[in-house]
């Protein structure tokens, strides 16, 4: 019998049904559910029907991170300390211009501020361990004591050196797939995690990627990352989940992840949605330049919100805030 996978269909409105269960303990519910199942076509459930083992998943109450609770909607604020990022790449290397920019981020209402000193962008080049250290440690220990800072880094020497410097938690987009060593850096404390999908690496993933079914694999890939993650001494408390946007993905790729993001509740973790500014939003909105794509990043990011999605990694802070505020109150979602 094919493996069954059960979507919750969120719904973001004030009358809810009796029996209506709460989506991840967050601002959302669901009272139907759709059976997935490989090769064969969806099919619509009541939430009667759920397993004792998914219901458990789909509404228990996320543990907080970095101090923060998951009931409602988080702002990561993005800063690249590299030369080469696809957006703001060379603007803040300087560390004082990087300083100023997380204030920028902070007053416009970043709950957490994503630091990364290599860019991941396809086709990226790989930066030695010692460089990407440099770019990031000035930047993390000034604005340390201002926001949690997450590192993103694929690598255990700069995860510890930015934990060593009061780096809140990790943001690692090979999923503790890239360095053996970064497991057991986290491991040693008690710092959380953000497990993300890629196929490949920056050099390939946008080599003619390929999936038999691209929500049920990525499904199934984060799942058997966070049972690594479990083995290695990482508690599954610690660990947020990201589909990966645009890692290793076409265009109906990610719209297909997109379409089904709540089915990610079912890993029982908070879940991390990275789409601003990407490829795929230029693509569909016939807008080449990054820095003018922050309106349908914001219609992503919320339509990512109406399925549950509890961190929101954006580059325009501001505008994701004021859009989030007015969807809030007009939904009654803000309540």
């Amino acid at each position: 019998m094919a493996m069954e996978y059960f979507r919750p269909i969120p719904i973001c409105d004030v009358a809810r049904p009796e029996g209506a269960l709460p989506l991840a303990g967050g601002w959302s519910w669901f009272s139907q559910v759709e059976l997935l199942q490989r090769g064969q076509a969806p099919r619509i459930l009541p939430v009667a029907d759920l397993p004792a083992e998914w219901r458990e998943r789909l509404t228990a109450k996320r543990a907080d991170v970095v101090g923060l609770s998951m009931d409602a909607p988080r702002l990561m604020g993005i800063l690249n300390v590299t030369p080469d990022s696809f957006s703001d790449g060379g603007r803040y290397l300087d560390a004082a211009h990087a300083v100023g920019h997380v204030l920028e981020l902070i007053g416009e209402g970043a709950e957490i501020i994503d630091v990364g000193g290599e860019s991941t962008r396809p086709g990226a080049a790989f930066v030695p361990e010692a460089e990407e250290v440099a770019r990031i440690l000035p930047v993390v220990q000034a604005v340390q004591a201002l926001a949690p800072v997450s590192l993103d880094t694929r690598k255990a020497a700069v995860a510890k050196a930015g934990l060593a410097a009061e780096a809140a938690m990790v943001n690692d987009v090979s999923a503790l797939g890239h360095d053996p060593a970064m497991a057991g850096v986290l491991a040693a404390g008690d710092w959380p995690v953000c497990l993300m999908h890629a196929q490949g690496t920056p050099q390939d993933m946008q080599d003619d990627p390929r999936y038999g079914d691209v929500l049920l694999d990525v499904y199934d890939h984060l799942a058997e990352r966070i049972a690594f993650a479990e083995q290695a001494g990482i508690a599954r408390g610690r660990i947020i989940v990201d589909p990966g946007i645009g890692f290793g993905k076409t265009l109906a790729h990610n719209l297909a992840l997109l379409e089904r993001l709540s089915l990610f509740h079912g890993l029982g973790c908070p879940l991390l949605l990275g789409v601003s500014r990407k490829r795929f939003i230029g693509t569909i909105a016939q807008e080449a330049d990054a820095d003018r794509r922050a309106p349908g990043s914001v219609a992503v990011a919320l339509a990512g919100v109406m399925q549950g999605a509890q961190i929101l990694r954006v580059h325009d802070v501001g505008m994701t805030r004021q859009a989030l505020r007015l969807w809030q109150a007009v939904t009654g979602m803000g309540q």
